[in-house]
C-alpha cells in the first residue's frame, strides 16, 4: 500500500495548488474527482486556472504534469447517482471517464452508492438498478480500468446492498472503495466494524480514510446513522478506529492499492491549522504503512 490524499483535502490547506500541498505532506499521489463537465484539478494551475478538460489536449497535459512533477493519480473520484432519470447520461459520464482513466494509466474510479429519489424501490430493486449500470459501464471500458463502490450513504452502508452488487456483476474489476469510517458513520457498533472490513478487505480497489472519536460508552453499541458526526468526527490518529489494524486488514486481504486521506474534521480550522493537522495525518500513514 501506499499514501494518498483527497484533491479537496489538500485544497482545503493549500488553495494555490495541488503540487505545494503534496510537497508539503510528503506525498506523491494524489485521487481526483472528474465532474459531469469532464474537468479535474491540474497538478498545478495552468495561466491561473486550477481545473482543466479531459479532452484529449488535456488529458496530454495532464499526464505531462504528472510526469514533471512525479506525481501519481492514485483514482479518479466520481458523485455519480445512477437514480437520475437521465440515467444514459449519467452512465455515459461514467464511461467516458473510465476511458480517459486508461489513457492516462489510472487503474480505480470511486463509484458513489447513493441513488436519490428511489425511495418506491426496494433494496433489492435499487441493487439490481446499480448493478445494470455497473455492467453497462464494464462494457464500455478497457480491462485496465477498475471501479470500487463507495460505502456511502444509506444504502452503500449496508454490506448486503454491496454484496448484492458484487454477486450480481460479477466482474474482477468491480470491488469497493472501503471508506473506513463511513460504516462507523453509519452506526454500526466498532467491533462490527472491523468485521465487515474483513469481509470486503478482499474486493478494495481504493479507499477512503477518515476517523471519530465518539464517547466510550456510545462506540460499541447500533447508533442512529451520522450521529453527532459534526461534532465527534478526529484526526486520523486520534479517533476510534485503529487505523493500524486496517492497514493489517487490508493487507491480509491482498490489497496493495492507496491508503487516501480524507480527514474531514478539518472544518472549523484556520489554514494554518488544517496544515498541521494534515501533516500529523500524513506522518502517521507512513509509520503504520511502513
Amino acid at each position: 500500500m501506499y499514501a494518498s490524499v483527497r484533491d479537496h483535502i489538500v485544497k482545503a490547506a493549500w488553495p494555490e495548488g495541488l503540487k505545494e500541498g503534496l510537497d508539503a505532506l510528503g506525498f506523491g499521489a494524489v485521487e481526483l474527482e472528474v465532474s459531469r463537465e469532464l474537468k479535474a484539478f491540474a497538478i498545478k494551475p495552468i495561466d491561473g486556472e486550477a481545473h482543466l478538460a479531459l479532452t484529449d489536449a488535456g488529458i496530454e497535459t495532464l499526464a505531462e504534469q504528472t510526469r514533471a512533477n512525479g506525481v501519481k493519480i492514485s483514482a479518479f473520484l466520481l458523485s455519480n447517482d445512477f437514480g437520475r432519470e437521465e440515467l444514459d447520461d449519467e452512465v455515459n459520464w461514467v464511461i467516458q471517464v473510465g476511458q480517459a482513466a486508461a489513457k492516462l494509466g489510472v487503474q480505480a474510479i470511486r463509484i458513489d452508492a447513493i441513488m436519490r429519489k428511489q425511495e418506491t424501490l426496494s433494496l433489492e430493486q435499487r441493487a439490481a438498478r446499480f448493478a445494470d449500470c455497473v455492467k453497462r459501464i464494464l462494457d464500455g471500458t478497457p480491462e485496465s480500468v477498475e471501479y470500487g463502490i463507495e460505502n456511502h450513504g444509506g444504502d452503500g452502508n449496508q454490506p448486503e446492498f454491496l454484496d448484492f452488487i458484487l454477486g450480481t456483476v460479477k466482474s474482477s474489476r468491480l470491488g469497493v472503495t472501503l471508506d473506513t469510517g463511513n460504516f462507523y458513520w453509519a452506526g454500526h457498533p466498532l467491533d462490527r466494524v472491523y468485521e465487515i472490513m474483513r469481509h470486503f478487505a478482499s474486493r478494495a480497489k481504493h479507499t477512503h480514510v477518515k476517523n471519530i472519536c465518539y464517547p466510550p460508552e456510545t462506540r460499541n453499541i447500533q447508533r442512529e446513522r451520522g450521529w453527532e458526526y459534526g461534532k465527534y468526527v478526529s484526526s486520523i490518529p486520534d479517533g476510534d478506529i485503529d487505523h493500524r489494524e486496517v492497514a493489517k486488514i487490508l493487507k491480509a486481504g491482498g490489497y496493495t492499492g492507496d491508503f487516501c486521506l480524507e480527514d474531514e474534521s478539518l472544518g472549523p480550522l484556520s489554514t494554518v491549522e488544517r496544515r498541521a493537522r494534515l501533516i500529523t495525518d500524513a506522518d502517521f500513514f507512513r509509520e503504520i504503512l511502513a
